[in-house]
């Protein structure tokens, strides 16, 4: 059977790297977003899909558009009898989707119709979530409209971050994508419409989500530190009690230090205005919430290494009474 495959990050590329090892499936092209630049050099760089398609020597198509002429003709020519999509990053137009004639499967990391968009998996850390999934589903015009046709849950473990429930969606969404195939082509597999109850949305996840509002609970915040990690990253000011002069940061002193904070913990109710650092030792640096405290047991000023909370009080003089805006 003739595949195309779309996708572009690393989760994409779990998805491909199965689908190369079914014997019956011919992959016959690989659309991947063009390369773009990244990193601190902002040097152009290749796509983790793109990067494993050309040492696989799978060819490789990087349109600006999908809905280019020139790009709906070479797919065309190419005649897939299906299109395989993972986190492509574009919604296919009708010219596209109309193409193969088994239609185009999508693999959404979310039990659909829950968390449509481009950040599920963030937003059901951010949302406390017990649990989430994957999802095949047809696609439509839609975005993350299309009928299901298979789905498979996790349960959001304490120990997980958007990172690590990446990682073992990616492993699902792949092994639930190779097993769906076959079912799906033999016209055994049911594509059933959508609830129209229970609808959610996981809009791109910018920057300025990271910053943390020590107003709201601890749990929220800790939700916010597990959800957003690796990037943007959960984060905060410094804002010191003493200042040696007048400058930026307020009434009389230095600037206020921005710290992203990797790892924590709630800790039972103390009392202090949100934002305040209440103890600053060995055993991490505890802030109070809108309701309970954090314990910050990791953390990274900006430029510099992560550390251990201990390691970092080691260096850098934090005590109680500080704030974190």
């Amino acid at each position: 059977m003739r595949v195309i495959f779309m996708g572009t990050p690393e989760l994409a590329c779990v998805c491909l790297r199965a689908l190369v090892a079914q014997p019956e499936l011919q992959i016959v092209a690989v659309v991947t977003q063009p390369d773009r630049p990244s990193g601190r050099d902002l040097k152009l760089r290749a796509s983790p899909v793109k990067e494993f398609a050309v040492a696989s020597s799978l060819p490789v198509l990087q349109p600006e558009r999908a809905r280019q002429p020139e790009f709906i003709a070479e797919l065309t020519r190419l005649q897939p009898d299906l299109i395989a999509v993972a986190a492509f990053g574009r919604i296919l137009p009708k010219a596209i989707l109309d193409l193969p004639r088994f239609g185009c499967l999508n693999v959404h990391t979310s039990i659909l119709p829950k968390y449509r968009g481009a950040a599920p998996i963030q937003w059901a850390m951010l949302n406390d979530e017990a649990e989430t999934g994957v999802t095949i589903m047809q696609m439509d015009v839609g975005l993350d409209t299309g009928p299901i046709l298979t789905q498979e849950k996790t349960p959001i473990l304490p120990e997980d971050t958007a990172e690590s429930l990446h990682d073992r969606l990616a492993g699902m969404g792949a092994e639930l994508l190779v097993k769906t195939i076959p079912v799906y082509v033999d016209g055994k597999a049911a594509p059933m419409p959508q609830p129209s109850k229970g609808v959610s949305y996981a809009p791109r996840i910018k920057k300025e989500d990271g910053r943390i509002d020590w107003k709201q609970p601890a749990r929220t915040i800790w939700n916010r530190v597990r959800g957003l990690r690796p990037w943007p990253g959960a984060y905060a000011y410094l804002s010191p009690i003493r200042r040696r002069e007048p400058g930026p940061g307020g009434p009389a002193g230095a600037p206020r230090e921005m710290l992203k904070i990797w790892e924590a913990e709630v800790v039972g109710e103390k009392s202090g205005a949100p934002g305040e650092v209440l103890e600053a030792g060995r055993q991490g640096l505890v802030v109070a919430c809108g309701k309970d405290a954090l314990r910050v047991l990791t953390l990274q000023r900006e430029g510099g290494k992560r550390l251990a909370a201990a390691q970092f009080l080691a260096g850098h003089s934090v005590k109680a009474g500080e704030r974190l805006e």
